[in-house]
């Protein structure tokens, strides 16, 4: 195993933050994972504790086919960010920013400087798109702020990789994962050892979050140069492990076997492993996912539980107004999987209280909430 720690530039006088990955094995094929970019969502956190001790000892054994990157801590700015108490890992607080937001589109610089280079050889081509990503990044001015460094520094680990884990949580939630459409087919055996309720697929969701800036610039750059051979050479996905207090030590161990469990399955682990089992989740358009809202404020009381199945026209949750004795049920507008819930019980309008995936698309535009 190797570590490599990068300082992170513009901290404040008298502190340093740093970034730490944790590299494993060797060879041309490449995974790389990433934990709690949004740094209050620690599930991902902990099962990437458990993944270094497998990882460790997989490597020992002389078991890994290939390199393993991964960063526990993919937020340590936003890891530090404690406010009377309660800790705001979503957003970084001198900017507003949303961390897993506006990271770099790639495909545009690509294909600006080697574009008519590409061929008809598939293998060639991968390795110069990547090349070519790592010197669009390294070759980016200095960056403005330690937000953008840390974003550069993610994306400069991950451009080069065959699949990309990025772990996430909801509020309170089950098992859910985001993906490209094209790619949802290799996904299903996780999300089958993942157990998780839903996949929610589109191709570009409207914010540069992580994932889509690892994956969709090959798509964009397969349309841009339909004559070459461009495959979708980093599978890459937000996995969101369920509620945001599901850190216990068997959800962990359980989330970790399940992505070695997988990656032996793609080739990157030796040895024999669990099948995946035969049913999985469906995989649903982004577009027909549906979020409710309270019509006016009061305290909520939910009617359904996170990861069941609703039909249109099912009560979700109650909002009572005490002071106005007003009372409002909201219903499902859409059948589907009601796949998050909010985790606080106050709620105003404008603030999101439940997520059902539907089969029909009914949104356009952007589709992920900050």
């Amino acid at each position: 195993m190797q570590r490599i720690d990068h300082v992170l530039p513009w901290s404040h006088l008298g502190s340093e933050r740093s970034l730490s990955v944790f590299r494993y094995g060797a060879g041309t094929r490449k995974v790389y994972i990433q934990a709690s970019l949004h740094a209050d969502e620690l599930p991902g956190m902990r099962t990437a504790w458990e993944l270094k001790q497998r990882l460790n000892e997989l490597e020992q054994q002389g078991r890994l086919q290939g390199v393993i990157e991964l960063v526990p801590v993919a937020n340590p700015i936003g890891l530090d960010q404690h406010l009377q108490g309660s800790h705001m890992g979503r957003f970084e607080l001198g900017s507003g920013k949303n961390f897993n937001r506006s990271f770099v589109e790639l495909s545009a610089p690509v294909a600006a400087r080697i574009g008519e280079q590409l061929g008809s050889d598939a293998a060639a081509n991968i390795a110069l798109i990547r090349q070519t990503m790592g010197q669009v990044l390294d070759e980016l001015p200095a960056p403005a702020s330690q937000l953008e460094a840390l974003h550069r520094l993610l994306l400069r680990h991950a451009c080069d990789a065959d699949i990309t884990l990025d772990l996430h949580c909801d509020f309170e939630a089950a098992i859910h994962i985001y993906a490209l459409p094209q790619h949802w087919p290799r996904w299903q055996s996780l999300a089958a050892r993942l157990k998780a309720g839903v996949a929610l697929l589109c191709e570009d969701s409207g914010g540069s979050s992580f994932d889509e800036s690892c994956s969709s610039p090959w798509l964009r750059l397969a349309r841009a140069f339909p004559n070459a051979a461009i495959p979708p050479a980093n599978l890459a996905t937000t996995l969101e492990l369920g509620s945001m207090g599901d850190t216990r030590v068997d959800q962990a161990q359980a989330n970790c076997e399940a992505i070695l469990g997988f990656l032996a399955e793609q080739g990157f682990i030796s040895g024999e492993w669990p099948a995946a089992l035969a049913e999985c989740c469906e995989g649903m358009p982004f577009e027909g996912t549906e979020y409710l809202f309270a019509p006016h404020h009061g305290v909520v009381s939910f009617l359904r539980n996170a990861g069941e199945w609703v039909e249109k026209g099912d009560a979700l949750f109650e909002v009572v107004d005490p002071l106005n004795d007003r009372l409002s049920t909201v219903r499902a507008g859409t059948s589907g999987v009601l796949f998050a819930i909010d985790r606080g019980r106050y709620t105003q309008p404008g603030i999101w209280q439940a997520k059902v995936a539907g089969r029909e698309p009914i949104r356009v535009g952007k589709l992920i909430n900050d």
